[in-house]
């Protein structure tokens, strides 16, 4: 088997750059990446995550989640991690991939193969950490509320926008002249 290197560079706030290469054997699941890269950064496995797989613009494509989010319906186009080898997904030689950890504190990796190697280690591992990660709980998830909501939109009290669809009571009037 072959191994993957890969660079994992965490997307944040912080001025210096952040990122680990860990070497993964082609035959591991996105499962075994995943836990490998929150070792990598000190973060806890307690939150959702998912991978998707990108192009070179960085565009989200096909999506491996951590669980099966179908609910015993049809199911979804996603892909699960466990279920789900690096090498059914990985096709070009700088594959680009997008991981978000945590979708309300959205930590966002960005994830490139930089290397392929002729031996594949029998546990994925470490090859280089640069840079000092950022507690996982120094983001919280009203950080990232200007993600769904413009900050020049008005919201009420409920988080509703308030919009102007053009329309008066005085365009409803005429509906009483009606009988139903």
């Amino acid at each position: 088997m072959a191994g993957l290197k890969f660079r994992i560079l965490l997307d944040s706030e912080v001025k210096s750059e952040v990122f680990r290469d860990i070497l993964i054997d082609e035959a591991d699941n996105f499962e075994v990446f995943y836990r490998k890269i929150l070792e990598a950064y000190n973060f806890r496995s307690e939150q959702m995550a998912s991978f998707y797989i990108s192009n070179d613009d960085w565009d989200k494509g096909h999506e491996v989640t951590l669980m099966d989010m179908s609910f015993g319906e049809e199911p979804l186009e996603a892909s699960i991690m466990s279920l789900t080898k690096l090498k059914e997904l990985v096709e070009a030689n700088d594959q680009k991939i997008i991981l978000v950890h945590d979708f309300l504190r959205m930590w966002i990796f960005l994830i490139e193969l930089i290397d392929l190697e002729v031996n594949a280690p029998e546990n994925p591992i470490i090859l280089l950490s640069v840079g000092e990660a950022p507690l996982e709980d120094s983001r919280t998830a009203e950080d990232n509320e200007d993600m769904f909501v413009g900050e020049d939109e008005d919201e009420d009290e409920f988080g509703f926008d308030d919009f102007d669809d053009d329309f008066s009571e005085e365009d409803y009037s005429g509906f009483d002249d009606y009988e139903y």
